[in-house]
């Protein structure tokens, strides 16, 4: 049901698949900028922003054979009640992520908003796979794979010693909070889709992310009106709407491979190509300063995608 790779032909696609969901943090965190400002601007971004990519992913899905497949798939599993009511909220997790990015990106950055994310993503990602919560069944903190897990957290220690001015405000260091949330949650998500997908299949698993999450910030959107806010027009620049395609990517990459890494290595990976993507959007942005220690941020994530990968015995990895 879900497609099989060779171990080392996912590796780059992993890497891919974080280095879209920096690309996405900036696009959200843009076009949140240009809508307007506080709670609502970021929660129209993200309807934007999700609701797309639930239009494009709608589309493939009854248009391709695997995408039908899938769809029926996932129809009697949940007839049959194969699929916990719980399993199909990994949408909840995707929904918080991208209107975290609209609220926090305009204030602290993108390379902040992915360091604090990231922080999250690894931390979580251990104990997801420890409490064998993902697709695989129980995978023990051993001591390879804390080490393996510490690399991705001096990786974005670095960059955040890069990237915080000495003087950051409360609403600063309020908004890495949720930005570290995001990355807690974006670890169950990625356990929660892993299951759907190893039922049902890819094409379903993220139609049915992209539902959740839409219902969800059409509510928060909904909320948003209670407080106080203002949104303008909708900017004509074609790029700010791509948030939903690039989020498709990265949700179908780590569907598939959850199974054969496990939660911490896919979040290793992604985590590599999250903070390197993030460095090389700062160092193409002339308003930004990139440090040495950002650059070794980002060589450190790397080096501890390498150590997790040779530390995962085959019997840690899982077959199912």
């Amino acid at each position: 049901m879900t497609p099989t790779f060779p171990r080392a032909a996912m590796v780059p696609f992993m890497v891919l698949a974080g280095a879209l969901v920096a690309l996405q943090s900036r696009v959200n965190g843009a076009l949140a900028d240009e809508i307007g400002s506080g709670l609502r601007a970021g929660a129209l971004a993200a309807v934007i922003s999700f609701g797309s990519g639930l239009a494009v992913i709608s589309v493939a899905v009854v248009t391709t054979p695997a995408g039908r497949t899938s769809m029926r798939r996932l129809a009697h599993a949940r007839a049959v009640k194969r699929l916990r009511w719980y399993e199909l909220l990994g949408g909840l997790g995707g929904a918080f992520f991208v209107a975290s990015q609209g609220i926090a990106v305009g204030t602290i950055g993108v390379a902040l908003f992915i360091v604090a994310f990231t922080a999250g993503q690894s931390l979580s990602s251990l104990a997801v796979d420890h409490i064998g919560f993902g697709p695989g069944g129980v995978q023990r903190a051993s001591a390879g794979r804390a080490v393996a897990a510490a690399f991705a957290i001096v990786a974005v220690l670095l960059k955040a010693l890069d990237q915080i001015e000495t003087g950051a405000t409360w609403l600063t260091l309020a908004l890495a909070v949720l930005a570290f949330a995001t990355g807690v949650a974006q670890a169950v998500q990625q356990a929660l889709n892993g299951r759907v997908s190893k039922v049902v299949g890819s094409p379903a698993t993220t139609w049915n992310n992209f539902l959740v999450g839409t219902t969800a910030l059409l509510v928060l959107l909904a909320a948003s009106f209670l407080v106080d806010g203002q949104v303008g027009t909708l900017p004509t620049t074609g790029w700010l709407y791509l948030g939903g395609v690039l989020g498709i990517g990265f949700i179908m990459v780590a569907a598939i491979a959850v199974h054969a890494y496990g939660v911490l290595v896919l979040g290793l990976c992604m985590i590599a190509g999250q903070v390197v993507t993030a460095e090389v959007l700062d160092v193409i942005d002339p308003a930004v300063e990139v440090g040495p220690l950002g650059i070794a941020g980002g060589v450190v994530a790397l080096v501890g995608v390498g150590v997790a990968l040779a530390l995962t015995s085959p019997r840690d990895t899982p077959t199912a």
